[in-house]
């Protein structure tokens, strides 16, 4: 009997681009796609889409409604805020889910805490502090950027898609972001954090784990990033163009992260991590029991399917991997707003394109 999936933030480019990869391991599934806003549900390409209450009680009644009435085999969350709110509603859909533990979630999820858990760990992570008011951020910039002077890298320390993000020389500079964010977005002083900034190469890896096994993992580096030439910082979470790049050493710093932080770890996870001037790479964040907005690179080339070995775990399936590390090198991602994500090999490039200088 084909498999039966209910997917989150339907009809947004992280869930199409989940889809695209789960019908790629698995093309006779029925995917269900929900979401609460009707036009973006419009963009989804589930076969079954289902509007929703906006997220609180409602969404959490519907989704379980629907996973009952469509004899769902497992949900599947899309965003960061729907795993967080899909952990906390596990009364009825528990065996329908394939998360990590509840704590670990609300950890990763604020990065303040995370950076805090893995230096008490011993495991490399950029030197973080919270802000607590205005006052306090020059005292902050000097213990953090030293003698040196800035930059310092400025964020919210929940949400996705950098939120709030942007590096900072100064701290006049750090208050001035702060205040505009309090003032007009209504985010308190108290949700944001300074950094030291990391320099270097933008870098992923994407496992999948079930009860402290990992089964398989592949690393990527981000090379560009989509901007509509309004963000105030050229970097951000959101990849133009993605590289898979063979890493070992990466690859085995996130499974003794993993492994430090849940010696039982099951469910899918993302790391981020960006290198030093030294080249020596930090964690960054961790996205875990969600899928990273470039899965597409990770299972659509390779030897094996990230999703379908997702799906496989999750479900109670045989899955013969250990530790595989399955990279295919010299595939790139290529995205770009109302684009369809384009996978290319890099002799593949150049091909139909006349050099005209």
């Amino acid at each position: 009997m084909a498999k039966r999936l209910l997917v989150t933030s339907a009809g947004t480019g992280p869930s199409n681009n989940l889809i695209r990869s789960l019908r790629a391991g698995h093309p006779s599934m029925v995917v269900i796609g929900a979401h609460d806003d009707p036009f973006i549900l419009q963009n989804s390409t589930a076969d079954r889409r289902y509007r929703v209450p906006a997220v609180g009680p409602g969404w959490a009644r519907a989704l379980r409604r629907i996973a009952r009435e469509e004899a769902v085999d497992l949900v599947i969350p899309a965003t960061d805020a729907d795993t967080v709110l899909l952990s906390r509603m596990r009364a009825g859909l528990a065996r329908r889910l394939f998360l990590p533990r509840p704590s670990l979630i609300d950890l990763c999820a604020d990065k303040y805490r995370l950076a805090g858990r893995l230096h008490a760990l011993g495991l490399p992570a950029p030197a973080t502090a919270r802000v607590r008011s205005l006052r306090e951020v020059g005292a902050i910039f000097r213990r953090l950027a030293g003698g040196r002077g800035g930059p310092l890298w400025c964020r919210v320390r929940r949400g996705a898609g950098s939120r709030g993000a942007i590096p900072v020389a100064t701290a006049a500079q750090a208050r001035s972001w702060i205040a505009y964010w309090r003032d007009m977005r209504g985010v308190p002083v108290t949700a944001f954090t300074l950094s030291e900034y990391l320099p270097g190469r933008d870098l992923g890896c994407q496992s999948v784990w079930k009860d402290g096994v990992q089964l398989l993992v592949k690393t990527y580096e981000r090379l560009s990033y989509l901007s509509s030439g309004t963000q105030a910082a050229e970097i951000s979470s959101v990849p133009a163009l993605t590289k898979t790049v063979r890493e070992p050493e990466i690859a085995a710093l996130c499974a003794r992260v993993i492994r430090a932080l849940d010696p039982r770890a099951s469910g899918v996870f993302g790391v981020d991590l960006k290198q030093d001037a030294a080249g020596v790479a930090r964690v960054t964040e961790i996205n875990a029991g969600r899928f990273s907005s470039t899965t597409n690179l990770l299972d659509l080339t390779g030897k094996h399917n990230m999703t379908a070995v997702y799906l496989q775990a999750a479900l109670g399936e045989r899955v013969d991997l250990r530790d595989e590390y399955d990279v295919a090198e010299y595939h790139y991602l290529l995205r770009d707003i109302d684009a369809v994500p384009r996978i290319l090999r890099e002799e593949e490039f150049f091909d139909g394109v006349v050099d005209a200088s």
